[in-house]
């Protein structure tokens, strides 16, 4: 099955940018959708941002609209999380994961999960 690794996650101030990527083995990313989901403590997992490899189309959670952007980079079969104008309330551990059906906006609609990545914003 696929593996999957995020990085590119740290502390950053408010209104900083930070880039994460998830990077696959095993399998070739263009058999699934691939979604981002974040999970700070205490609450419960949510989903952030998700795309179709078929055609493309994206999706958004309306907290991150104008401000994240998912991206696939096919040759190096990674996608990518570039988030910009960070909140304090963005802070959490990020994961991707993978799923052989549509985007969809709970973890149970995924089939596979990287390790995740923490955000922390902060002052």
């Amino acid at each position: 099955q696929v593996q999957l690794v995020e990085s590119g996650g740290g502390l950053v101030q408010p209104g900083g940018s930070l880039r994460l990527s998830c990077a696959a083995s095993g399998s070739r990313l263009d058999y699934y959708a691939i979604g981002w989901f974040r999970q700070a403590p205490g609450k419960e997992r949510e989903g952030v941002s998700c795309i179709h490899i078929g055609d493309s189309s994206t999706y958004y959670v309306d907290s991150v609209k104008g401000r994240f952007t998912i991206s696939r980079d096919k040759i190096k079969n990674t996608v990518y999380l570039q988030m910009n104008s960070l909140k304090p309330e963005d802070t959490a551990l990020y994961y991707c994961a993978t799923t052989v059906y549509r985007c969809g906006w709970f973890s149970n609609d995924f089939e596979s999960w990287g390790q995740g990545t923490q955000v922390t914003v902060s002052s």
